[in-house]
C-alpha cells in the first residue's frame, strides 16, 4: 500500500465518472464484470494505506447484497407467466391491499424476471465498485482542493462527512480489540453487542464535539458576505430560473426557448461561480497541481464512454443484454477495446512508499488538517 497516489484526486473522479458512464451505457453483466475487475485491478494497484481502501471491498459487498434484496422482491412481485418453460417453481401467493399497491407477492417464480433483475442490478454493483475503488485510490483532500473557491466550505463539509466511514470502521475494530483483551481474547457472544455499540457511540460523539470546537476556534464560515457574494447569489438564482424555465419550455414542446433557456442559464451559472470563487478570500496551502500524467490519463479513460456512446448510436446490440430470449451476453471486439481504456491508470507506476501514513490518509488526521485550513 502507499500513502500518495501518482495520480491527482480528480483524475480519479474523472475515471470513476466514466467507468460508471460506461456501466450505464454497456449494462450488458460481462461488460460490468470487465468493469468490475478492473476497478479491482486499480485498487490492488495504487490503493493508499488508509481505512478507506479497506471499506472498498466492504462496499461492494454491500453492494452485492442490496442486489440480491432486489433480485428477490422483484423475482416476488413481478410475474409475465408469457411462457410456461420459463417458470422455475411456484411458491404461495397473497394480494396485498389496494392501499399498500395491490401487487401479487409470491406466485410463480420466471427465469427471464429473475435474470433480467439480476443483470440490472449487477450494473449498480459495477457503479459501486467504481466509486468505492476510487475512494480507495484517491486523496479526499486534494479533491477539496481542486473545487473552486465558491465551495470550499461545502467541499469541507462533505469531505468530513466522508471520514465517517473510515472513523467509524476505525472505532469498531478498537472496541473490538478492547473486548477482547477484557475478556484475555476469549470470545463472549453474551452482550457483545451492547458492549460494541457503546464505546462506538462515545467516541463518535466525541470525535465529532472535538471536530466542531476545532473549526468553530478557528472562525470556520464567520467571513461577512461580500458584493461580489450578493452579486453570485442572485445571479446563480436567476440562473437556476432559466434552467427550470427551459424544462418548462421542453414540457410544452418548444424547442428553441428552451435551448435559449438552458444556454442561458448554464453560462450564467458558471458566471456566479467565477464571481463567487473571485470574491471569496480562502486560500489554499501547497496545492497540488495536475501534471502530463494526470492528463493523458484523463483524456484516455473519458475516451472510453465516449467510444461507447458512439459504438450505441451505430446499433452494436452486444451492450444491453435481454432475458428475452435466454441466451448468454455477446461480445464484441470495439466494447472491449474501449473498456480496456479504463485499465490505463494501472499501468502507472506507483510512487515509492515514503514513511508512516501521512495525514491524508488517517480519518482523523485529514480532519484535524481540514479544520485547521478552514479560516485561511
Amino acid at each position: 500500500m502507499h500513502t500518495t497516489s501518482p495520480l491527482h484526486a480528480v483524475t480519479w473522479l474523472l475515471w470513476a465518472l466514466a467507468a460508471a458512464a460506461c456501466v450505464q451505457l454497456a449494462p450488458s453483466p460481462v461488460y460490468v464484470a470487465l468493469v468490475t475487475a478492473i476497478a479491482f485491478l486499480v485498487v490492488s494497484v495504487h490503493r493508499l494505506d488508509g481505512t478507506l481502501a479497506k471499506a472498498f471491498p466492504i462496499l461492494v459487498t454491500l453492494g452485492v447484497v442490496f442486489a440480491a434484496i432486489r433480485v428477490a422482491l422483484t423475482a416476488l412481485t413481478t410475474h409475465t407467466a408469457a411462457n410456461p418453460s420459463d417458470v422455475w417453481f411456484t411458491l404461495p401467493q397473497a394480494t396485498l391491499p389496494r392501499i399498500l399497491g395491490g401487487f401479487t407477492v409470491g406466485g410463480t417464480i420466471e427465469a427471464t424476471v429473475v435474470l433480467q433483475s439480476a443483470a440490472q442490478a449487477f450494473a449498480v454493483v459495477g457503479i459501486l465498485a467504481a466509486f468505492g475503488a476510487f475512494n480507495a485510490v484517491a486523496s479526499h483532500y486534494e479533491l477539496v482542493q481542486a473545487t473552486p473557491r465558491a465551495f470550499h466550505e461545502p467541499g469541507l463539509v462533505i469531505t468530513v462527512a466522508l471520514a465517517f466511514v473510515p472513523s467509524t470502521m476505525a472505532a469498531v475494530q478498537a472496541a473490538r480489540e478492547g473486548d477482547r483483551a477484557r475478556t484475555g481474547g476469549r470470545v463472549v457472544r453474551r452482550g457483545r453487542l451492547l458492549r460494541l455499540a457503546g464505546p462506538i457511540l462515545e467516541s463518535g460523539l466525541e470525535r465529532a464535539m472535538a471536530l466542531a470546537e476545532s473549526m468553530d476556534a478557528r472562525g470556520f464560515a464567520r467571513l461577512d458576505r461580500t458584493s461580489s457574494d450578493r452579486a453570485a447569489g442572485w445571479l446563480g438564482m436567476a440562473s437556476m430560473l432559466a434552467l427550470g424555465g427551459s424544462l418548462v419550455a421542453l414540457v410544452g414542446r418548444s424547442s428553441a426557448w428552451a435551448l435559449v433557456a438552458a444556454v442561458t442559464g448554464m453560462v450564467g451559472l458558471i458566471g456566479a461561480i467565477l464571481l463567487a470563487s473571485r470574491g471569496t478570500r480562502t486560500t489554499r496551502y501547497r496545492p497540488r497541481k495536475a501534471t502530463f500524467t494526470d492528463v493523458w490519463v484523463a483524456v484516455v479513460v473519458l475516451a472510453a464512454p465516449v467510444g461507447i456512446a458512439v459504438l450505441s448510436a451505430r446499433g452494436n446490440t452486444t451492450l444491453v443484454w435481454t432475458a428475452t430470449p435466454l441466451r448468454f451476453p455477446a461480445l464484441s471486439l470495439g466494447p472491449l477495446l474501449c473498456l480496456a481504456l479504463l485499465a490505463v491508470p494501472a499501468a502507472v507506476s506507483p510512487l515509492a512508499v515514503s514513511a508512516p501514513a501521512s495525514a491524508e490518509t488517517s480519518p482523523s488526521s485529514v480532519s484535524s488538517a481540514l479544520s485547521e485550513r478552514a479560516a485561511t
